[in-house]
């Protein structure tokens, strides 16, 4: 039977379901975008007792499962990116999505930074700290099964903490990279902590995808890594308290497309926000590409001075593609108005 929300769309009866993890940045993202845009779901504990949902093309967080006609599991989708594209097509109340297109584009940024680039941090701060490797090894195992024996939990502990601990250097988390990463999510506590001298989001009064982007990965840098936690109750009191109300932003008030700034009025700290992008994360990327075009092992950059290296990865030349694509499509005009914003920040190497 077909009902009316109250925001005037047919639904079929049956939310999507959307499975992850607390540890997992990813799914905490999606899990908010769905609760900010009065999305009606079921979050299920991915390997829990209740996880019966159907295996995905490739096993990763957050899934999101949407339902037959009948209520039984039908479509699975991975992926933040895609899933929120695919939300912001299917529903029109409360977008996270901006309706200029060049506006957007800068979004589609600072989410790309926070997917691809905070998410360095994280993984460094909860697999490099011997306190976080504690945390993460002890309590990660239990999102899935309380009933975990003493036996099971040191099994799971040993294998979760030398799966991840040897993925450090293929992430970018190294002895050589440590400043880098840690100076680089310092600077992005800074620079939100004055952000919010003038407005609640990077792009004005309402959350955009990259909000969500970074609020994710800062979900476990502030709230849950105890090393990367200390640094932000010292620097950034304010940061984590936007970490707590960006969880659940059911209750901000949004009317159409109002909340949004103008694309020649970004607030400052985003401006700030686009040079750390354009210094740090964009030569990443683009020798990430080159390592990927020209079959090289490594990827090595200079970052500020410093060495950058790491593994290359094809995803995150996936994702170089995906910005390029957008802005080609952009108007010609649109098109000059976000290189104009971008010009001096580093990001503009991106489209060159």
């Amino acid at each position: 039977m077909k009902t009316v929300n109250c925001y005037g769309r047919r639904m079929s009866g049956h939310p999507i379901v959307l499975a992850g993890q607390y540890g997992s940045p990813y799914s905490l993202k999606m899990r908010a975008i769905l609760r900010y845009r009065h999305i009606p779901f079921r979050w299920v504990l991915r390997d829990s007792k209740w996880d019966d949902l159907p295996e995905p093309p490739v096993r990763l967080i957050p899934m999101i499962v949407y339902p037959n006609g009948d209520g039984s599991h039908g479509e699975v989708t991975i992926d933040s990116s895609p899933q929120i594209m695919r939300l912001e097509r299917e529903h029109t109340h409360r977008r996270v999505v901006p309706t200029d297109p060049a506006l957007a584009l800068i979004d589609a940024i600072i989410e790309d930074f926070g997917d691809e680039w905070v998410t360095k941090a994280m993984y460094h701060f909860r697999w490099a700290y011997q306190d976080g490797i504690d945390k993460a090894g002890t309590l990660l195992p239990l999102s899935g099964n309380l009933q975990l024996d003493s036996d099971g939990a040191r099994t799971n502990y040993d294998f979760i903490t030398q799966r991840q601990i040897g993925r450090r250097e293929l992430v970018g988390s190294t002895d050589i990279t440590q400043p880098i990463i840690e100076s680089s999510y310092e600077r992005l506590l800074d620079l939100m902590t004055a952000g919010f001298a003038e407005r609640d989001f990077f792009l004005g009064d309402r959350p955009g995808r990259g909000d969500f982007g970074i609020f994710g990965q800062l979900t476990q840098l502030v709230k849950w890594d105890p090393t990367s936690v200390r640094i932000a109750e010292q620097r950034a009191p304010k940061v984590i308290n936007w970490v707590d109300r960006t969880d659940d932003l059911s209750w901000l008030p949004v009317e159409g497309d109002d909340g949004w700034v103008s694309l020649e009025s970004l607030p400052s700290a985003t401006r700030r926000l686009l040079h750390e992008i354009g210094a740090t994360y964009v030569p990443f990327l683009l020798n990430n590409a080159d390592a990927l075009e020209k079959g090289k092992d490594e990827v090595v950059c200079e970052i500020l001075g410093d060495t950058y290296r790491q593994g290359p990865f094809a995803y995150q030349g996936k994702c170089l593609e995906w910005l390029r694509r957008d802005h080609a499509a952009l108007s010609d005009t649109d098109r000059e108005r976000v290189d104009t914003v971008l010009a001096g920040t580093g990001c503009e190497a991106i489209f060159a």
